[in-house]
Parts: structure tokens; sequence; C-alpha cells
């Protein structure tokens, strides 16, 4: 069996899904992609056992037929490869030989046999949304995912289907927590599972930024994701995510309304001189002014900047992690974000100014003691 395919075309869509195969194989085949021909589609997967990604490539080809080719040495050839036609033959015994207008290259690949078999979702798509939506709800949630895998629901994104109020996408690290509201996609379901962090961030990168639908199916433990560029299913975190409610502040008297570029480049001049391990930057409020205070002890490092905002409430110092705060004033949206705050110990929320219609995006941040 053989065929042609650019060899730019092809690493592109490698790229896509070489992110799935991890660095602890548990099984050798695993570091392979699943070559599949049938008609002039070539379909690419890669797995790691938990998660399934697929592309297509256009190629030319008079027959059918599959092969495993390992990944890393497949991907590092191509990196240095121009753009080119490449002519890929597969003989009986999973010998594989390259040639390019420069030389010929050979390896050996695998039965295809061996390669494991991916879930099939049970039911019709439960949610159909573009996939602009889709990478921008990942993109504003998926960092706030937390990494402690004895707190297993924390380390993959909530989606709470609520039927006639849309999608909300939770995460929560502890610390931090971020809901994303879709009011705007019709739900005629009401259902809630969580997907992994690792899953999210390759679709994030992976799924073309349009208006190009998102089919989304789930089955009892996988989530099936289907567009034109690309398919992917992978296992849910089998766990009971947190109520996230009941750490939502209701009420918040006090709102600080700031320029987000401006106190967002504040904060990361003022965390320099902050402690390395806490990150903590003290906001002093008073007035229309806002006083960002750090301080290294250990070190003798402090830092000071002052900035005008709109503050509507009593003069207050409350201390957070300024790394936290940036990662989440990095994923807010318009030129202004309103603070909403009550006392020193208790959470503070973020949200833009100006929110598109139909979404809705709440951040919380824990404070920290301020140190006196």
């Amino acid at each position: 069996m053989n065929f042609i395919v650019s060899s730019s075309a092809l690493l592109k869509q490698l790229q896509h899904i070489v992110g799935v195969i991890g660095s602890n194989i548990v099984l050798p085949i695993l570091e392979d992609f699943l070559f599949e021909i049938e008609g002039k589609k070539l379909t690419v997967v890669a797995t790691d056992l938990e998660t399934v990604m697929k592309v297509e490539v256009d190629v030319e080809a008079n027959e059918k037929g599959k092969v495993c080719i390992p990944a890393k040495i497949l991907i590092d050839a191509l990196k240095n490869t121009p753009n080119q036609p490449l002519t890929i033959t597969i003989e009986s015994n999973y010998e594989i030989s390259i040639t390019s207008d420069n030389g010929k290259y050979k390896l050996m690949g695998e039965n295809p046999a061996n390669f494991p078999k991916e879930p099939v979702p049970d039911g019709q798509p439960l949610l159909s949304m573009p996939a602009k939506a889709l990478v921008t709800a990942i993109t504003k949630t998926v960092f706030a995912t937390g990494t402690d895998d004895l707190r297993p629901a924390m380390t993959g994104v909530l989606f709470e289907l609520t039927e006639g109020e849309g999608v909300k996408f939770v995460a929560t690290d502890a610390h931090r927590l971020v809901k994303y509201t879709r009011k705007d996609l019709g739900i005629n379901d009401t259902r809630n599972f969580i997907v992994p962090r690792k899953p999210l961030n390759l679709l994030k990168s992976a799924l073309p930024s349009n208006e190009e639908n998102v089919e989304i199916s789930v089955s009892e433990n996988h989530l099936f994701i289907n567009h034109p560029a690309l398919t992917m299913s992978c296992r849910l975190i089998d766990a009971r995510f947190p109520d996230y409610r009941v750490v939502i502040p209701t009420e918040t008297p006090y709102e600080m309304v700031i320029d987000r570029v401006d106190f967002q480049n504040a904060l990361r001049r003022v965390s320099i001189f902050s402690n390395k391990s806490t990150n903590q930057v003290v906001l002093n409020l008073a007035g229309s002014e806002l006083h960002l205070t750090s301080q290294d002890i250990d070190y003798s490092s402090e830092g000071n900047e002052r900035m005008k905002c709109e503050y509507n409430g009593d003069d207050m110092a409350i201390a957070f992690n300024a790394r936290l705060l940036i990662e989440m004033l990095s994923v807010s949206e318009g030129d202004q974000i309103k603070m909403l705050l009550s006392t020193p110990n208790r959470a503070g929320l973020i949200k833009p100014v100006d929110e598109t219609e139909g979404e809705d995006l709440l951040m919380l941040v824990m404070p920290l003691m301020v140190n006196q």
C-alpha cells in the first residue's frame, strides 16, 4: 500500500493531536499514530487510553489499509522536511518507506490490530455549539482547574447543562473559582459532567475558533466532540463536583471599577517584589485611589504603586495572590473590570463591566491574610 501526501499538511494535522501521547507510556503501541487510508482520506488517531483524538488529511491513494507509525520519529522527520509531496509505502511486514525529493527513509511500523479501540457514542448529540464558543468557554475556565489528584473533581471543568437556562462551565482549585455561562444555547436536557484538564487544553489548541458547529455527546463514562476538523473522545472524571454556589458571596456592598490592562500591568510590576511563595499584593482602597503594596522580608524588597480607580465603599486593605489575579484578568475581556468586595477576609468577585450578550463571566478569588 502506498499514498502521496503533502509534508506540511500532514505535519500540521499531526501537531494537533501529538499532545495526546503522554510521557508515561503503559503500552509501546501508545507511542504510535494509527494511520488509516480509505478513499482519498487519511485518518490519523492518537490515544493515551483516556483521550482519543482524530484528524483527517487529503491524500492520493488507490487502496485502503492501516498501519501504526512511531509518532516521535515521524514528527521529527516532517519538521525537518521542506514542503513537498511525500510518497509513503507500507509493506506487508509493516516496514515503512518515506520518499521525498531529497531522499528515502525507512522505519518499522506496527500491527494496527494492536492499537486500542476507541469508544463510540451511544446516543444523539446532547449539545451543538459554535467551535468559537467552545474554545472561549475552555479558555475562560480551564486555567482555574486544580492539580491535586487527591481531589479529582477539581482537576477538570464542570459542564452544567440546564434545560432552558443554557450551559455553565465551572472550574475551581479552592483558591479561585470561575463560572462562565452561555445563555444563548438551546438546551433540551439537564446534565452535569466533569471533563479533565488535559483533553480540554488539547481541544483549545487544536479546534479552529470559527462558527462551524461542534456536536457534543456524552455516554456514561465518556465525552465525545465532533467537528469537521477533528474528533475527540475522553474519559469523564467520576467524582462529585463541590457545590460552588455556597462559596459565592451574596452580599458585596463595595465595588471598585478599574482599567483592566492597567491593573494587570501594575500587579505584574508590584508582584516582582512580593514573597515568591505567596505572591501577596495588598490592595489599599480609599476614595478614588488604589494603592498596591508588596514586600518580601527575606530579601528586604518592597513594591509600591498608586493608580486611579472608581471605588464605592469604606476604606479597606485586602490581600490577594497576584498571580491568580493576573491570570483571571487575562481571560476577562473589555476595557474595564469591576471587583466586588465585602470584608478583607471574604472572597472578592471579578466581573467585566461590559459583557457580551448571551454570556456571563463571574470570577471569585480568595483573599490572603494581610501581613501587618
